[in-house]
């Protein structure tokens, strides 16, 4: 059980409030009031080093915040299924790819792999970008499940499309950053742009006495133009 430290306090969404106004921060608390009682989780491939991992790095704690249970779950591969799904990945962006059947199962079998350690039971699924997106094969689903893909889907690879279509289609909803994304699906289809989380230690402003300090620490000039 979680015992909560009271010296120590996370961001809230009430802390956004200079950001996006009185308004908005009652209408989110007001959302969060309603699902307090469903446990969610989100599941993607990587704690860091990506944008996908710093959204939800951020997301993850101001949904705790706000009152609702939010779990993140990380899946685990070899080094070929990483590199296959990187293909996959730039295929859903247009570059072409040689999708083979041994690829396929590769990715398959790892997902499956992850699916047996996992233990996903929650009320609420979100699985992030193609990497899970098998996961929901495995499992008997409490609550609605839901794909949101975070790639530019303006023309994606025909292939690979066809192919994720099989695991996209047994999704409850997916969720596109911009209408353009948009696909023939079966599927309820939403749209949510991603934005910068002025808290995060990315966003976080810097003095300028420190500014110059890294600058000088590096060699790099500040009397030319940029």
């Amino acid at each position: 059980m979680f015992i909560d430290t009271p010296t120590q306090r996370l961001i809230s969404v009430e802390d956004y409030e200079p950001h996006i106004g009185t308004e908005a921060v009652e209408r989110i608390l007001a959302k969060a009031r309603r699902i307090r009682d469903l446990h969610v989780v989100h599941v993607n491939s990587t704690y860091y080093g990506g944008g996908v991992s710093e959204l939800l790095s951020s997301l993850t704690l101001l949904m705790n915040a706000a009152g609702v249970q939010t779990g993140w779950r990380v899946i685990q591969g070899r080094p070929d299924f990483f590199s296959i799904t990187k293909k996959i990945h730039n295929a859903l962006q247009g570059a072409d790819i040689n999708l083979s059947d041994l690829k396929m199962q590769i990715h398959e079998d790892v997902v499956y792999e992850n699916a047996v350690r996992l233990h996903i039971d929650h009320d609420v699924v979100f699985v992030h970008d193609p990497q899970p997106l098998p996961l929901i094969k495995h499992f008997r689903r409490r609550g609605p499940w839901i794909w949101q893909c975070h790639v530019d889907l303006s023309q994606p690879n025909k292939a690979v499309w066809e192919y994720l279509r099989q695991f996209i289609d047994l999704y409850d909803a997916i969720v596109f950053s911009i209408p353009e994304y948009a696909q023939q699906l079966t599927r309820p289809q939403n749209f949510f742009m991603p934005a910068i989380d002025p808290f995060s230690m990315t966003n976080r402003e810097i003095e300028d006495s420190v500014i110059d300090d890294r600058l000088d620490h590096y060699g790099i000039p500040t009397d030319l133009p940029l």
